[in-house]
């Protein structure tokens, strides 16, 4: 039987770098240190340290006969310490079923202002990108002629309604001599028809002059909204034109709006919880750090846009503080429901594998258990769990690289500020499990007082994790990681 040396060699090195990691791991550090980030350096390092530890363990791994490596691995694992770990325990709240999209700010109302007479404009009474009250005075227009012509239809009622005063005496004679057959009946209709042609000319005089005082009015131009001014269009000294030249746009931002649109494939969604109850909106600007501002979702557009395949929307809420302009792009998160009873764990518990996000879970005899998690959304720091970890159980949140499924861990208490193990999820403060855990084969281990917390890059080894490459199956990944040994 002809033994492959070289193959032998290459399984020996993979399976003993399992069976010694600490010393890999010192050395590593050191050559870290030395080489400055000079990651190819520190792996061949790497790989060379944990050779020289292992050198009795590859002639006993190379003979790769019957269970003899694999008891030495165990017997080797049973005297590695247990990797310390932090932990956050999965809570139960509700949470929200939401969209997130990108939207603009639009303003309720937007009014161009326009003269509604011609003339020269004689007078501006605002300051450009002003706040304005409905009926504030904006521009002047010279109103001269106007009153001009007022007056002269005020003149020309006077002379009708003294026709009209004759018209009516000369029909209430005629009327008289009439019924006594002294006036032929042509001659008295006439003068029924003369009285009322005066009546209807002071009836136009009144109109006439109606319309001059309007046009006076006219000339005094106001604000129609409450709102903002912008940019005056016109100075002083320019004559405009009726209903031609603009003068001056102004905006209503409070409230404002905010439109988005969304994918045809979310519509049935949307449309099946606003049969139930008004959407609640959350928007905010790109550099807004809160959660947003609470409005609601007022129009749903009546058709699909074909070159987009998307539908818009618009949510109305107040902006008294003038917080949203405009124009500016905003972030639209359109609520659809909340949640109730829904599990979170904190996001840096998640991990990914080939097979998809999993979890470690520290049970009660301080082993870790990996865990298959389907996932549902974001809840700032946390992550809503559908399936895979229940309320109240412990998720390993940092030091995840030295776990592997059924190790016994170390959990020790998060320090200040050192990542999501101590961020408590919103109305509920997560707990961590005691710092002293009992190992299944060992004396109560306690993290000593001055040794701090690990973090998420805490004995970062190059490569893969090690629960990443099971011990009998992935000697090929190993080298590939390491790049390879010849």
């Amino acid at each position: 039987m002809t033994i492959n040396g070289h193959a032998i060699f290459q399984s020996a090195i993979v399976q003993c770098l399992t069976i010694f990691p600490y010393q890999a791991i010192v050395c590593g550090l050191a050559e870290r240190r030395a080489f400055a980030g000079n990651m190819g350096a520190i792996m061949a390092n790497w790989i060379r340290c944990a050779m020289r530890g292992v050198v009795v363990g590859s002639i006993v791994c190379g003979a790769m006969a019957g269970g003899g490596c694999r008891k030495t691995q165990a017997a080797a694992a049973a005297k590695m310490p247990p990797p310390l770990v932090n932990v956050a325990v999965a809570v139960e709240r509700a949470a929200p079923l939401y969209l997130d999209e990108i939207g603009k700010a639009e303003a309720t109302k937007t009014v161009t202002v326009m003269p509604e007479v011609a003339g020269l404009i004689d007078g501006i009474h605002f300051t450009d990108g002003a706040d304005l009250k409905k009926g504030q005075l904006l521009f002047t227009i010279d109103a001269r002629p106007f009153v001009a012509v007022q007056h002269q239809a005020e003149a020309q009622l006077q002379k009708d309604q003294a026709a009209l005063a004759n018209a009516q005496q000369f029909l209430k004679r005629q009327q008289d001599i009439y019924k006594q057959g002294f006036v032929a009946p042509s001659d008295y209709d006439t003068a029924v028809a003369n009285a009322k042609a005066a009546a209807a000319g002071v009836e136009a005089d009144n109109a006439a002059i109606e319309a001059a005082k309007l046009n006076v009015e006219y000339c005094t131009i106001k604000s129609p909204i409450d709102g903002r001014a912008g940019m005056r269009l016109v100075d002083p000294g320019n004559v405009v034109k009726i209903n031609e030249t603009a003068l001056l746009v102004i905006q209503a931002i409070d409230p404002i709006y905010a439109d988005f649109t969304i994918n045809e494939s979310d519509l049935a969604a949307v449309r099946s919880h606003m049969a139930d109850h008004t959407l609640e909106a959350l928007v905010r600007l790109p550099t807004d750090t809160d959660a947003g501002r609470a409005g609601s979702l007022t129009f749903l557009d009546n058709a699909v846009q074909d070159a987009s395949g998307t539908i818009r929307l618009r949510a109305t809420l107040a902006n008294a503080d003038r917080h949203f302009w405009p124009g500016q792009f905003v972030k639209v998160r359109l609520i659809l429901q909340v949640m109730k009873d829904a599990v979170l764990i904190p996001s840096s518990a998640m991990q990914l594998s080939q097979q998809g996000p999993y979890v470690f879970v520290v049970k009660a005899d301080s082993t870790a258990e990996l865990r298959q998690v389907v996932l549902g959304q974001e809840q700032g720091s946390w992550v809503v769990v559908k399936s895979g970890v229940h309320a109240g159980e412990h998720v390993i949140t940092n030091g995840q690289l030295l776990v592997f499924p059924g190790s016994t861990v170390n959990v020790v208490p998060a320090a200040p500020g050192a990542g999501p193990a101590t961020q408590p999820a919103p109305d509920s403060t997560p707990t961590t499990a005691p710092a002293t855990q009992t190992a299944p084969d060992s004396a109560p281990q306690t993290a000593p007082a001055t040794q701090p917390a690990p973090t998420a890059n805490a004995m970062q080894m190059p490569g893969a994790p090690m629960h990443a490459l099971p011990y009998a199956a992935n000697n090929e990944a190993a080298l590939s990681v390491s790049g390879g040994l010849s």
